[in-house]
């Protein structure tokens, strides 16, 4: 079956960093858009980083800077790398898959980023 397995949340102070990653299996990993998003209680899920099959990456204003999404396809993961972080990034993030001519979508269980101030 199709799996994306998020690590790499916590809590963290503002200022500080945390990588986080996501282990596909299940799928042609290389042939996937990845991407990161993220939901805090009460808020709809919002975009945060993209990075296309052929390398692609986009951002939200709101990390532009400060994070960075990169893939490693031999090991069939992507990952987020967040610098400066502050109380606005506390959410639950969430690594998603999708190829346009593939169905379906395919999300990660989440993983809990809180910073504190």
């Amino acid at each position: 079956q199709v799996q994306l397995v998020e690590s790499g949340g916590g809590l963290v102070q503002s200022g500080g960093s945390l990588r986080l990653s996501c282990a596909a299996s299940g799928i042609i990993f290389a042939v996937y858009d990845m991407a990161w998003y993220r939901q805090a209680p009460g808020k709809q899920r919002e975009l945060v980083a993209e990075v296309t099959s052929g390398g692609t990456t986009s951002y939200a204003d709101s990390v532009k800077g400060r994070f960075t999404i990169s893939r490693d396809n031999a090991k069939n993961a992507v990952y987020l790398q967040m610098n400066t972080l502050n109380p606005e990034d506390t959410a639950a993030y969430y690594c998603r898959a999708r190829n346009s001519r593939l169905y379906p979508t395919y999300w990660g269980q989440g993983t809990q980023v809180t910073v504190s101030s």
